[in-house]
């Protein structure tokens, strides 16, 4: 059960009491991400999150700010996706005022002082170089280029080296001025606490915070017709691939199905291309699936890291088992294990104070109904074979194959033959 207030400016406090804790959970979310941005702005957004730890006026340095967290015990962190950057703070439950001040401090009065400013440039570019040399990565960028081509949801979330040497501090400070806004952020708590406390503490903070209209992104477009295949040249001991295909946005009815779709092709040791690519075949160490979802727009993503040799036939292998759902119910056996696998991850997790401040505030971000984990566990057992056949039936077809590989491959169409569903 969680407790929520919307202050005056529009700025939703949400919390979750867990009396038997001794720790509270704070994170700030706001729904601004790569996706928000222009061209000229590519990886403007991560690189306000990282500017954000650099110092205010109160803690004008990065140590001060991470001593105030630090040294009471507490650890910070923060992140940056498509659509949401969060900060988030971890701390005893009887230091929440002081962690809330930190928190708001950062998020609303940070310097971007010049100099700090330099020296992050230079590690986000450094940042962008490792990726670039990691091809278990930077193929996941691939196939999002190719998945979602010329558009912000394609691009890399921390920039171009090119992007991110050009932009300013006079662009900073405008981003966040007219992107950070109390309608599109919550701040979301979940541990030993008590709401009022909460809301008038952020009251407070929060008081000089004028409303504002929240920001809007540019919708998903509809991908290249398929097969494609993309190849990036690279010298390599082993392969990266990824195949890729559109799936449903966030919040679409049939999402609980694709999650147990997906538990059972490619989630775990006891999946599909598990137990068939790497246990019976030995065509790959690693390999799984996941699924990217979106406000307007969604993937489902098969990766596999394989010798170069071995690489055809391992993409033949995961179009096979793609077909094999489309062609076949899913036996109830199999999909209760996959059902119980992803039901147990849920409520493992839950066990966290980050994990339930997280859960009610991404729901509540985008304006949808903030179900329970019981409401999650019913909706997952109502799943049937059928379900998972038909949206397999639905979704996977020849024509919206999309193949990333990095690795010494010189010819794109030697693997088209393989994109057969």
């Amino acid at each position: 059960m969680h407790h929520k207030t919307t202050l005056n400016n529009g700025l939703r406090v949400l919390t979750t009491s867990m009396p038997h804790t001794r720790s509270v959970a704070i994170g700030i979310l706001t729904a601004v991400g790569s996706r928000y941005e222009t061209e000229q702005q590519r990886g403007i957004s991560h690189f306000i999150e990282h500017m954000l730890f650099k110092g205010t006026s109160k803690r004008p340095t990065a140590q001060a700010i991470s001593e105030a967290i630090e040294g009471i015990g507490g650890e910070m962190n923060a992140s940056t996706g498509n659509e949401v950057t969060t900060y988030e703070v971890k701390v005893a439950h009887h230091h929440l005022a002081l962690a809330l001040d930190v928190l708001v401090d950062m998020f609303r009065y940070s310097k971007f002082d010049q100099v700090e400013m330099e020296k992050e440039r230079q590690v986000i570019i450094q940042e962008i170089g490792r990726t670039m040399d990691m091809p278990e990565a930077r193929v996941h960028n691939l196939i999002a280029s190719d998945l979602w081509p010329q558009h912000p949801v394609g691009w890399e979330i921390a920039g171009t080296k090119e992007s991110v040497g050009h932009l300013s501090r006079r662009a900073l400070r405008a981003y966040i001025a007219h992107k950070y806004t109390p309608a599109s952020t919550i701040i979301s708590l979940a541990g030993n606490l008590h709401h009022d406390q909460v809301v008038t503490l952020l009251t407070d903070a929060l008081s000089d915070w004028k409303p504002m209209a929240s920001p809007r992104f540019a919708p998903a477009k509809p991908g290249t017709l398929g097969p494609n295949v993309h190849t990036e040249f690279k010298k390599t001991e082993q392969a990266h691939l990824c195949l890729g295909l559109p799936a449903l946005p966030r919040y679409h009815p049939d999402r609980f199905k694709l999650i147990l779709l997906n538990a059972v092709l490619g989630d775990g040791m006891s999946s599909r291309l598990f137990l068939e690519i790497r246990e019976k075949r030995g065509l790959a160490y690693s390999v799984g699936s996941y699924t990217r979802l979106l406000r307007d727009t969604g993937a489902l993503i098969l990766y596999a890291g394989v010798e170069p040799a071995k690489a055809h036939d391992t993409v033949a292998a995961m179009a096979n088992q793609l077909a094999l759902l489309a062609q076949q119910p899913v036996p109830l056996t199999e999909l209760d294990k996959a059902r119980e696998y992803t039901k147990g991850g849920i409520l493992l997790s839950m066990e966290d104070t980050f994990a339930n401040a997280g859960w009610v505030a991404r729901q509540e971000l985008f304006d949808q109904q903030v179900l329970t984990v019981d409401q999650v566990m019913q909706r997952l057992d109502q799943v049937t074979p059928e379900d998972i056949q038909t949206l397999a039936q639905q979704l996977f077809s020849t024509d919206k194959l999309h193949l990333a590989l990095i690795g010494p491959f010189k010819k794109e169409s030697v693997f088209l033959p393989c994109l057969r569903i």
